[in-house]
This record gives C-alpha cells, sequence and structure tokens, in this order.
C-alpha cells in the first residue's frame, strides 16, 4: 500500500533537516528540461503564468536560473521536511524518527510539478511549479502531457512490492491527474474530509489538506501497510462515516472542528 499527497507552495529550506539520510529524485533529466524552459521567461511572464505578485514572481526566476542537477545535502532539502503548506502541518515530519522517515520512504510519494513523483527523501532545491500551470515543454501542451505515463508506472513498480497493492489518494485533484489512476494495474481509494456545517458534512479546504496530513502521519506513525486498518483513523476529531463512503471513496468526518 502505497499513499500519494500532493507538494505545497510554501518552502522551508532555513530550518536544518533531521533527517540523517536522503535520496536523489529518478527524473533529473526531465526536471532540467522544464527547468531550462522556466529559466528562459521574464519575471513578467512568471507572474502572469503562475499569478503571483511581482516579488515572488522575480524569486522563482532566480530560483530557476541557480538550479542544477547537482543535487547534495548542501544545496538540497529532503522534500517531506522541505514542503511547509496545510498538508506538511498535519503531517509534522519534523517529529518523525528515523524508522518513521524509512516508513516514509516506502509508503508515500509526493507528486511534484518539476519532478513528476518524489520520495520523502528526495532531495530537492527551492522551486514553485504547480502541476496544473499552463506551460507547454517540448510537444507537450502541459506538464500532464510531458510527464506522460511517467508518474503512473513509478507507482505501478513501487506498489509490485508491496503485500497490498493499493493506492491511497490524499492529493489534490490538480495533482492525482497526472497519476492516470484509471490506467493503474492497482485498485485506489480515496479519502476525503469533512466537517459539519449545519445538518451537512462538507469539504473545507484549510481542514481537509490538513486532514490528509494527518492520515499521513497516522499511516506513517502506526506503520499501516493495510488500507483496512486506515479507517481506524482519529487524529482531530475525523473519523471514518461508513454510511457516506463506498467502496473506494472513504470519507472521515469530524463535527467539531478543531
Amino acid at each position: 500500500m502505497i499513499a500519494v499527497i500532493s507538494p505545497a507552495k510554501t518552502l522551508d529550506f532555513e530550518t536544518k533537516s533531521i533527517a540523517k539520510k536522503y535520496t536523489i529524485p529518478t527524473q533529473l533529466d526531465k526536471s532540467e528540461i522544464i527547468i531550462d524552459k522556466l529559466a528562459k521567461l521574464s519575471s513578467k511572464k512568471v507572474a502572469t503564468l503562475m499569478d503571483l505578485s511581482e516579488k515572488l514572481a522575480t524569486l522563482n526566476v532566480e530560483r530557476y536560473h541557480s538550479w542544477h542537477k547537482e543535487f547534495d545535502i548542501k544545496n538540497a532539502k529532503q522534500s517531506i521536511l522541505a514542503f511547509k503548506g496545510d498538508v506538511y502541518l498535519g503531517l509534522e515530519a519534523e517529529t518523525f524518527k528515523e524508522k518513521d522517515f524509512a516508513f516514509a520512504q516506502e509508503h508515500l510519494l509526493i507528486l511534484s510539478g518539476l519532478h513528476g513523483c518524489l520520495k520523502p527523501l528526495d532531495l530537492i532545491q527551492p522551486y514553485r511549479l504547480e502541476m496544473g500551470t499552463s506551460i507547454s515543454i517540448g510537444k507537450s501542451k502541459s506538464l500532464y502531457q510531458f510527464w506522460d505515463n511517467t508518474v503512473k508506472n513509478h507507482i505501478e513498480e513501487s506498489l509490485s512490492s508491496h503485500k497490498e497493492k493499493t493506492l491511497i489518494n490524499l492529493a489534490s485533484e490538480e495533482y492525482f491527474k497526472v497519476v492516470k489512476a484509471k490506467e493503474l494495474k492497482f485498485p485506489t481509494i480515496h479519502c476525503e474530509f469533512k466537517d459539519k456545517k449545519g445538518s451537512e458534512y462538507k469539504m473545507i479546504g484549510f481542514f481537509a489538506k490538513k486532514a490528509r496530513g494527518y492520515m499521513s502521519q497516522f499511516m506513517i506513525k502506526n506503520k499501516i501497510e493495510k488500507s483496512n486498518d486506515l479507517k481506524n483513523f482519529d487524529m482531530h476529531g475525523y473519523i471514518f462515516n461508513p454510511k457516506l463512503s463506498t467502496e473506494n471513496k472513504w470519507i472521515f468526518t469530524r463535527d467539531k472542528s478543531e
């Protein structure tokens, strides 16, 4: 069983990494092709393309120009610790022990517009590139076309060595699209997190993102390898709701936000 999550726009390269081990992303040649395209864009173009302020656009253009394939612990950081968005607030990787990082390395993947697919201990250099960015790379009209079957193949290869060959989707719709789930050889379970508003349960962006991180943390710290055991998830008031769930879509609800 493997779970996938989305990356984050917010990054932390200032805090020293607590992880002793690291790995190198497997698709740096493809990442370099993307960077070469981005590095040719002006700050104004990047601002328009990614809907950024002039300051943020300039920062990211600088990042594209300083990015290079020689990754090491001095110029890069493990992805699970470098990303700091809502999902990662719930994940709390800064509390992991060495055995947690080891389990995460085998059971969690981070989808990425620049890297396609990252293992938690894969090093990354600072970048910003959402999967849904409208940019053409060579003959590919989008990043989805550019990555084509790369992510799907990586997931299938990774799952092939697991006893339970199930993919757990904890990613956003924008990122999960690159997985091509309908073409996967293995089943997918989609997890959704909803909060009670009035008489109904609704998905609220900020809370749902953090909950994806909570679920990832729950899986990793409890060393869960069977998807059915995820139904025992009970962090921050969320519980499995069998009435709202289906075979492949599991709904977790809570009555009071924390």
